[in-house]
């Protein structure tokens, strides 16, 4: 069978008539600019991940790639993927015990951020302290609490992923002509692919990490839910890309024919026009927003923060999403075991986010942890409910903004994507 996530780096089938003309013609050499989407393979004691990360105006000549994907890729046309497999230690520097480094916890300086405590598994900014400057690289990069009590802390300074095997993959989608110009920044693919974010979705040595202390259910607007959410905002809350993403990872993820719940759903699914579903069914607080979407079937208005039981029989959904919305559950843990029960064995159960939402309404802890962490503490509300196998979580950055967007002019990036997903075991003890 084929895995859904190897057309997940793929180049846009929706290519103009110039360009399907330039395919196989066009083709890789030492000058030319290429843009690529690369995907980052790996797998932590609980799930597996598939970080990718979209990039244009690429040139060997000038950014270091990998040697075996640099050979791999020359003379190759548009459409053209490659992979490879690297042992610890060949894509990322090695792991150091000498980066394992216990301090004493009065170093880790919160100033006038109370509220900022080091928890086991936790990643933080070198800043909280001070005496890391010295060891760290240049670019600061943040580092994980590993054991923090009362009369230790320890911290590592290592790269999430430097003690794992990876593979690294990567996908043509543009080449321009031998006439454009070269020039920019030097980028090194090893660092594009890895920096800032893969690897902290998962836990250290197989450690759960403490997301829970702290009380991280807290908002800043504790009042009820139906007060924030009585006007209806026919709005989308992330960038025309990033919803298309997200439309076609459902579109690789969601079988045919399936009856489909979407979680805290408004006026937009996000589901692709072409999936031929049985039936979708919208749970959301709004119900001028639910009467708006046209792909809904059945429509329930219901605050699951105010009551988590899902008025549904046992069984009766192959698949559940919800689209932007897992960042302001109070008791995640307790709906994610009413989801289960009404899943089929096998169902699927689909998280996606970005880094965008309502201040007042998201959860505490969301705030207060690093974006590639997110998709870690979903990850926990997955196992925690002891009812989901075959945990995944994928993530996508570096897409351009669309031109029309509303703040092109100040980001030139798509929001970044984020999803987890898990399907229902068929009993408790096969769980994770």
């Amino acid at each position: 069978m084929t895995d859904p996530l190897d057309q997940a780096c793929q180049p846009d089938a929706n290519t103009s008539d110039s360009d399907k003309a330039r395919i196989g013609s066009e083709r890789i050499h030492a000058n030319a600019l290429v843009s690529m989407r690369f995907e980052l393979r790996w797998r932590s004691a609980h799930a597996s991940h598939y970080d990718c990360t979209a990039a244009g105006q690429l040139n060997l000549a000038r950014d270091p790639f990998p040697p075996e994907l640099e050979m791999a890729v020359m003379d190759k046309p548009v459409g053209y993927c490659a992979s490879h497999r690297f042992n610890p230690g060949e894509l990322l520097r090695p792991y150091r015990q000498d980066r394992l480094l216990e301090l004493r916890p009065e170093q880790f300086d919160s100033g006038s951020r109370a509220s900022i405590q080091p928890r086991t598994g936790r990643f933080y900014p070198q800043s909280l302290v001070p005496e890391l400057n010295d060891l760290c690289d240049r670019q600061p990069t943040p580092f994980r609490v590993t054991c923090a009590d009362a009369t230790q802390l320890q911290v590592d300074l290592n790269h999430p992923l430097a003690d794992q095997p990876v593979e690294l993959s990567l996908c043509i989608d543009w080449i321009g002509s031998k006439t454009d110009k070269r020039g920019g920044c030097c980028t090194e693919i090893a660092d594009l692919v890895t920096a800032d974010g893969p690897g902290m979705q998962g836990r250290w040595r197989g450690i759960p990490t403490d997301f829970f202390s702290d009380l991280p259910f807290l908002r800043a607007d504790s009042r009820p839910d139906n007060l924030f959410y009585a006007q209806p905002r026919l709005v989308d809350h992330i960038d025309r890309t990033a919803i298309g993403e997200i439309s076609a990872l459902y579109g690789r993820l969601l079988p045919a024919g399936a009856r489909v719940l979407d979680l805290m759903s408004s006026w937009h699914s996000h589901l692709p026009s072409t999936l031929a579903l049985a039936s979708v069914t919208g749970l959301g607080m709004n119900r001028e927003e639910l009467d708006a979407n046209p792909m809904l079937d059945e429509r329930v208005v219901q605050d699951l923060n105010q009551d988590s039981t899902l008025p549904f029989d046992d069984a009766v959904f192959d698949a559940v999403i919800c689209t932007v919305s897992v960042e302001y559950l109070t008791d995640p843990v307790g709906v994610f075991r009413q989801l289960a029960r009404v899943l089929i064995p096998g169902g699927l159960l689909i998280m996606t986010f970005s880094n965008r939402w309502f201040p007042p309404k998201v959860i505490r802890i969301w705030e207060a942890i690093h974006e590639y962490e997110r998709p870690g503490l979903v990850l926990e509300y997955f196992i925690a409910s002891g009812q989901f196998v075959d945990l995944t979580s994928w993530s996508l950055r570096g897409l351009p903004r669309p031109a029309d967007d509303i703040y092109a002019g100040r980001l030139a990036f798509s929001d970044p994507v984020y999803a987890v997903w898990g399907r229902r075991a068929a009993t408790a003890g096969d769980a994770a």
